[in-house]
């Protein structure tokens, strides 16, 4: 595969907006994208697995996009924001007599997902009861329904997870593919950075105008401990700190999480605190 800041897999429709891109240049974002379209020509269930903000759930979207099932449409189940107590009966459904369930109805996840894919997202902090089914569904091609009714498995599974958990999915059949943190893989931060500059300006109505060299400086500097979410967030809130010019590196120590730009107070502070942080890493500590 040649070097490219835009990675489509050669399974992939075309035409898909900016946002559905993998974006990247490293080796490693080539690898995880090759398992990608392997995963996706296959039929057997698939874990991203990486750290967390990584993109794996990206990634996981992306095999469905190019999968054979795309037209069959996909359902997200996150088992990081449903109850323990639910989250048995938002995936195989309520019975007749049951309250309706989060979403509304009665269908659970696995049969709005029809003959389309089903990702959980965080399968390894699903309850044990609800994954061990859920595990015993694929095994056999069939689920219990919530009124007890046995009923094909049609949809394919695809789910997300951290590393740690690869073993015991690997062992129940699962195609696993791997996408690392993105500090191991440098090469993507200024494609990526330049993606999310073009993708938050067009949101804002702004006209892109770039990075100065000492912002691209620090963008490669930075450990980006949460990820290619935190540098997508970073970007999002300097894109509105730096106005229509082009994006600083202070507007980019600046920026922090949340829907509101700081304060004069907090920004002073945050820009403080990581222009020391960036020359003790530029010094070594020293």
């Amino acid at each position: 595969m040649t070097d490219t800041q835009d990675i489509n897999s050669p399974a992939g429709p075309s035409g898909r907006r900016r946002n559905d891109r993998i974006v990247g240049a490293s080796t490693a974002m080539k690898e995880s994208v090759e398992q990608a379209t392997r995963a996706a020509r296959s039929s057997a269930p698939v874990l991203v697995s990486g750290p967390g903000g990584s993109g794996r759930g990206h990634l996981a979207r992306a095999i469905h996009a190019w999968s054979p099932r795309a037209s069959a449409g996909l359902v997200v189940f996150s088992a990081m924001g449903t109850p323990d107590a639910e989250q048995h009966r938002e995936l195989f459904g309520a019975g007749d007599g049951g309250d309706v369930l989060i979403d509304g109805g009665r269908d659970g996840a696995l049969c709005r997902a029809a003959e389309g894919s089903l990702l959980v997202e965080r399968i390894d902090l699903l309850e044990t009861g609800a994954r061990s089914a859920l595990l015993q569904s694929l095994r056999q091609g069939s689920y219990a329904r919530g009124d007890g009714a046995s009923v094909p498995l049609r949809s394919r599974l695809l789910a997300t997870a951290g590393n740690e958990v690869e073993g015991g999915f690997s062992d129940a059949g699962f195609e696993i593919v791997r996408i690392d943190a993105l500090r191991a893989r440098s090469e993507d931060i200024l494609p990526l950075a330049a993606h999310f500059l073009a993708e938050h300006a067009g949101v804002d109505g702004r006209e892109p105008v770039g990075f100065t060299n000492d912002a691209r400086r620090w963008l490669l500097d930075e450990p980006w401990q949460g990820n290619v979410r935190e540098l997508s967030e970073r970007i999002r809130q300097a894109v509105r700190l730096a106005g229509d010019g082009a994006i600083s590196a202070e507007a980019l120590m600046l920026a922090a999480e949340g829907d509101e730009v700081p304060s004069f107070k907090e920004a002073k502070r945050a820009f403080e605190t990581r222009y020391v942080e960036g020359l003790l890493r530029r010094c070594n500590g020293n």
